[in-house]
């Protein structure tokens, strides 16, 4: 009974407010709070009854009202959400590594991985009916009654995105989530239910928090598909009754202003995910009318602070939050946060300058600042010269994930990794040559990227992030495509004018005369001024006579090219010379790289 008492209601909203609406052939169906926990219900009794002992169910429907219903049922049936916001097969290779018996809910028609799974397409929702239900008793913590929960349950593990590196999951219990969303009610002065349409995925930390909980604790009605387009979104805000709440990202609203079509009346925009221009802000709030509010968090720490663009560039903590210094140094800008709904403290991913007033202003991830031969600059500097440069439409610099050779060592014994910035470009019309000379003019030469890579388009997630994974395979593919295929091989005749003086009645062929065919082939390869490499290392283990026939293969990175020249002398082909070839540090090698990925 106590436990009762201190228990929160899964759904927020009246047993007959109207939580979803969702499209039905023609016509938009609105699904009250009471129809939508029958659904839960009845789903929640499937997950403890079924055949397996999965605690941990893998959300992936793409559908919020889908996607609702089993979150909901899994709470209901005492487990826990978790929910990836990318969804490839890398990633469910990943969760089920650490929980393998975990299950995937999903609303896909067709499913092409080897892991269970439940599928929600085809089921007629509102009126739910599962089959194969076996008899077993629920988990302890299993149907609340009438949709109760307890604060500490962990109702979700939320991943990050991906953006710097692999998916972690972050542990949400339902007290600390509770509290979150009232804190966003009362920062951003939504007093009444206002409509949301959302671009977001319910998965990711944003879509989850502005949708998903939105909707269950601040009895906002949700629209339940999943518009990507520009006409997709303002069908969608149409099918809503005002007053309505756009969530979604800087590079959906961009796409949503360039379409130039009509919009219905919005109130209220709210952006998140990626850092926000303040002339695009101008831009969506002249056109549409409404105030745009840009949302600050993390996946470890939930929202916490959010400001107007156009009226401030300082955030604004959320109630009871609160940042302290990471270290004692008075310029340190690191800082923890931690209060209120905040699981535990959590060191911030950003450099911060806390402001007197208690507002604080952004200065840069701390993953962003990437240092060059003693030099230092930021890759969100970097970008936002490379989209500067007329003719560039989009584009990115990144630092590439560090690389080892085949033996997994440099010559010294230690770990060799590849420091050089390289830049993703979208840019119809202009040549790689073109570019860096642009970017000659506004960066440090230190800074250019090597290499230079153009592509139809960025490789933008659901939410508008680029990830990590996805850069470094373009980079992968890109540098495949300029390794050699195949072995180059060079005959070198006995009446080669170099057997003159080397030597007399002993003719040798010059280690000198090896060393600029491999230099001109890697040239070639690397498409470069052969005056822009140098010898890096070279070992001669066997004489190379006149008339032999040798072969050069080739391991080409991004800065170094490792070589091997056999010589063929009819039984064996030992290896003549080996060795590595570098570019120079200042070498605009990157110049003519114009292959597109």
């Amino acid at each position: 009974m106590n436990a009762l008492m201190n228990a929160l209601p899964l759904v927020f909203a009246d047993p007959d407010q109207i939580l979803l609406y969702r499209q039905q052939g023609g016509d938009t169906r609105a699904i009250t709070a009471r129809q939508f926990m029958v659904d839960a219900e009845a789903l929640a009794v499937d997950l403890t009854t079924g055949p397996g002992a999965q605690q941990f169910i893998i959300n992936l429907c793409q559908d919020r009202y889908r996607f609702l219903v089993g979150f909901a049922a899994t709470i209901l049936a005492g487990k826990t959400n978790l929910l990836p916001s990318t969804f490839t097969g890398e990633t469910l290779r990943q969760i089920f590594i650490d929980t393998p018996d975990a299950l995937c809910l999903h609303d896909h028609d067709d499913w092409p991985f080897p892991y269970p799974h439940f599928s929600l397409a085809h089921l007629s929702l509102a009126r739910l009916s599962l089959a194969n239900r076996c008899h077993r008793e629920p988990s302890p913590d299993g149907l609340g009654e009438s949709g109760q929960i307890k604060p500490e349950h962990v109702v979700a593990q939320v991943f990050t995105s991906g953006s710097t590196g692999l998916p972690m999951p972050h542990n949400k219990t339902w007290g600390k989530l509770v509290r979150n969303v009232e804190a966003a009610l009362q920062q951003l002065g939504i007093s009444s239910p206002v409509s949301l349409v959302g671009t977001v995925p319910p998965q990711h930390m944003f879509g989850f928090e502005s949708l998903v909980l939105l909707c269950l604790i601040g009895r906002c009605p949700l629209w339940s598909g999943k518009p990507f387009y520009p006409a997709d979104i303002v069908a969608a805000l149409d099918a809503m009754p005002e007053p309505r709440m756009l969530v979604t990202t800087p590079f959906h609203l961009q796409a949503l202003l360039d379409a130039q079509i009509a919009l219905p009346r919005i109130d209220r925009l709210l952006l998140a995910t990626a850092p926000l221009s303040v002339e695009l802000a101008e831009r969506a709030e002249c056109v549409t009318g409404a105030p745009l509010y840009e949302i600050y968090g993390s996946t470890e720490t939930g929202q916490i602070a959010n400001r107007r663009p156009t009226q401030s560039t300082a955030w604004t903590l959320f109630p009871g939050i609160t940042l302290t210094k990471a270290h004692p140094d008075e310029n340190d800008e690191l800082y923890i946060a931690n209060g209120e709904h905040i699981e535990a403290p959590v060191m911030l991913s950003d450099r911060i300058h806390l402001r007197a007033d208690g507002q604080f202003d952004l200065l840069g991830r701390v993953a962003d600042q990437v240092n060059m031969a003693g030099k230092r600059s930021s890759l969100n500097y970097l970008t936002a010269q490379i989209k500067a440069i007329d003719g560039i439409t989009d584009g990115v610099f990144f630092l590439p994930e560090p690389k080892k050779n085949q033996a997994g060592k440099n010559r010294a014994g230690k770990d060799q990794v590849i420091t050089r910035l390289c830049a993703v470009v979208v840019a119809p019309g202009l040549n790689a040559a073109d570019i860096l000379a642009a970017l000659r003019d506004r960066l440090d030469p230190v800074f250019l990227p090597r290499p230079l890579i153009l592509v139809e388009s960025l490789p933008y997630n659901a939410t508008g992030k680029l990830p990590q994974i996805a850069l470094q395979a373009i980079l992968d593919q890109h540098l495949a495509a300029l390794a050699p295929k195949d072995q180059t091989s060079w005959r070198i005749p006995a009446d080669h004018p170099v057997f003159a003086g080397h030597f007399p009645g002993h003719p040798l062929v010059p280690g000198a005369l090896l060393l600029d065919w491999v230099v001109e082939r890697v040239a070639a390869y690397w498409q470069v001024s052969s005056l822009g490499l140098r010898i890096e290392q070279a070992k001669f283990a066997h004489p190379v006579l006149p008339d032999a026939r040798v072969t050069l293969d080739l391991q080409a990175e991004a800065d170094r090219c490792r070589f091997t020249l056999k010589v063929h002398t009819g039984e064996t082909n030992p290896v003549a010379v080996s060795g590595m070839l570098g570019r120079q540090p200042n070498d605009a090698a990157g110049d003519t790289e114009s292959k597109r990925a």
